[in-house]
């Protein structure tokens, strides 16, 4: 990594914003990322609720995390709807990293077909939708990993080519 990007990490769940169930996929990124050189920004668990998701990301940008990981909430049932938050959320969307998610998944399952993840940008940072389970989030985080820092660079305003070398 160039910079020591600043990142923050919100788990959407029920059963977890009551107790209920720990959050290991979200203590699995924070870890991750603290490992991959980010600095931590922040962390959230809330219920699979529009307005919670919601406020809990803005929250976590105006802690200056310049990216956003969010867990769970993106399959099919009748709560999960991170990606309707996103739409609330993200000023412009990046379509291509959702889509090289869904297809590194795709190599090991074809339940991957069904999430609805997404990725955007609100201002300056860099949100991404991963799935809750634990498997899922090590998967899709490590596929994510090498592009953060040119997309986050970006992001800044970095006037470098693409694609260089």
């Amino acid at each position: 990594m160039e910079k020591a990007w600043r990142f923050a990490v919100v788990t959407m769940s029920d059963k977890g914003s009551r107790g209920e169930r720990l959050d290991e996929s979200g203590a699995f990124l924070r870890q991750f990322l603290t490992q991959a050189g980010f600095t931590e920004a922040g962390y959230r668990l809330v219920p699979d609720r529009v307005e919670a998701i919601v406020e809990a990301v803005y929250a976590m940008i105006d802690l200056g995390a310049d990216l956003v990981i969010t867990s769970g909430g993106t399959g099919l049932a009748p709560s999960d709807v991170t990606p309707e938050a996103m739409d609330r959320v993200f000023q412009r969307e990046v379509p291509g990293i959702a889509e090289m998610l869904r297809l590194e998944s795709l190599k090991k399952t074809p339940m991957a077909a069904l999430s609805r993840g997404r990725a955007g940008v609100r201002g300056e940072s860099l949100i991404i939708n991963l799935p809750g389970s634990l498997k899922a989030a090590r998967e899709n985080i490590a596929a994510a990993l090498p592009i953060l820092d040119h997309a986050l660079a970006k992001i800044k305003g970095d006037p470098s080519d693409c694609g260089q070398g």
